[in-house]
């Protein structure tokens, strides 16, 4: 048997955890100014009138405001200078208010009013009546196209080009949020995996995940759970309906949680039971794709040659070439922070130099559909002197936990 694998029982797994956020602190109200004037400075030096932050992470990331984009427009309209305008239901405007952290004026609506307006009016008292405004890239197509709509006299622009070159770039305080959430979710996998038995139902496993994530202290349990047996781990997000764990099967897990708002997102690979050949081939090369990729993760090197090192790796082991399978049919990774997946992408076509602060998954799976699949996920942040793991990879097919 696989160690550390199937000697628990879910009573005994759960006891091991105790809450890990001990330490961990919020984004403080400096840094939510700090990014707004960056922001506006980046605004100034690309000639852009005003930045349209909707409901979701970007608002967040800039004006620490939580709250869930819905079919009403709430967001916040950002000039080169000065405070945030919010644009709201005027019977959200109590609530709207509780949530602000960067406080600002509030422009509302009422319901049998459109809101499409708002933003030209709020550049209007500004004595701004043409010019470039960037949306928001999250921004729901009813929102922007009815902003186009009603205010055409002014040409708009993907916000990434302000949200993206912020965002990218982590702060110390996010790392340190980053590392204790990932760490928070690694204790809880190999919680998971000692609790396994022959028969358990992957949703079985979840309820595990769900409340193991709540017991080492995230709020609202596994942000998000990925648990597949055998043949059906092949498959690299998941199966219409899946079996339960048999002998012999490969286990994969990718699972993370949120940590004042940002997200860990970690897959674990090992065999119930014990491996066969082509299970220790396929996760041996599995392991030394992760590591090439991580070699290749230098400042000022190419996000797209990160993923064009995985698969030459898995190339030399005979996988692929490109996304043909058996090998890796997606990208080697992606992005992370306030949404799990963000800019940029470790994907062969793009163009981004890597530079420190930004985080990254690491996951060059290797699918062979129909039989099994490996996956082994971990993050990494560039420092100044190259790429630092979040955690650590898995130690080996046979010890996945390093125990």
């Amino acid at each position: 048997m696989t160690i550390g694998v199937g000697c628990s029982s879910f009573e005994q797994a759960l006891a091991s955890l105790s809450d890990m956020t001990a330490g961990a602190e919020p984004i403080t109200h400096d840094e939510f100014q700090a990014r707004i004037t960056k922001a506006q400075r980046l605004m100034a030096e690309q000639n852009i009138a005003a930045l349209y932050l909707h409901a979701g992470t970007s608002l967040y990331y800039f004006t620490g405001m939580r709250w869930k984009s819905s079919e009403r427009m709430v967001g916040a309209m950002l000039l080169p200078s000065g405070l945030p305008t919010y644009i709201a239901p005027a019977f959200e405007k109590g609530t709207l208010e509780q949530f602000m952290r960067i406080k600002g004026e509030v422009t509302t609506w009422e319901e049998h009013e459109s809101p499409y307006g708002l933003p030209a009016d709020i550049l209007a008292k500004a004595n701004i009546k043409t010019g470039t405004i960037g949306l928001d890239e999250a921004t729901p197509f009813f929102v922007s196209h009815g902003i186009a709509k009603a205010s055409p006299q002014f040409d708009y622009i993907n916000g990434a080009e302000i949200t993206a070159l912020c965002r990218m770039i982590k702060s110390p305080a996010e790392l340190a949020l980053m590392q204790r959430a990932k760490e928070m979710t690694l204790a809880v996998h190999k919680a998971a995996a000692s609790m396994l038995y022959t028969g358990i139902s992957t949703a079985e496993v979840g309820k595990f995940l769900d409340a193991a994530h709540r017991k080492v202290g995230a709020p609202n349990g596994s942000y998000f759970k990925i648990v597949l047996f055998g043949p059906d781990s092949s498959y690299p997000h998941g199966v219409k309906t899946p079996k339960a764990l048999e002998d012999g099967d490969m286990v994969l897990i990718d699972t993370g949680c949120q940590l004042h708002d940002y997200i860990s997102d970690i897959t674990r690979s090992y065999v119930f039971g014990e491996p066969s050949a082509k299970q220790r081939q396929v996760w041996d090369a599995e392991k030394s794709a992760q590591a090439k990729a991580f070699d290749a993760a230098q400042i000022d090197v190419r996000c797209g040659d990160v993923d064009l090192a995985a698969r030459a790796e898995l190339e030399l082991r005979g996988f692929g070439p490109g996304y043909k399978t058996p090998g890796l049919p997606h990208r080697t990774g992606h992005g992370i922070g306030l949404d799990i997946h963000e800019w940029p992408y470790l994907n062969w076509g793009d163009e981004t130099k890597l530079e420190p602060g930004m985080c990254f998954s690491n996951e060059p799976m290797i699918c062979l559909y129909g039989e099994f699949g490996v996956r082994l996920e971990d993050h990494f942040y560039m420092s100044k002197n190259g790429p630092v793991w979040f955690t650590q990879p898995s130690k080996s097919i046979d010890d996945p936990f390093g125990i």
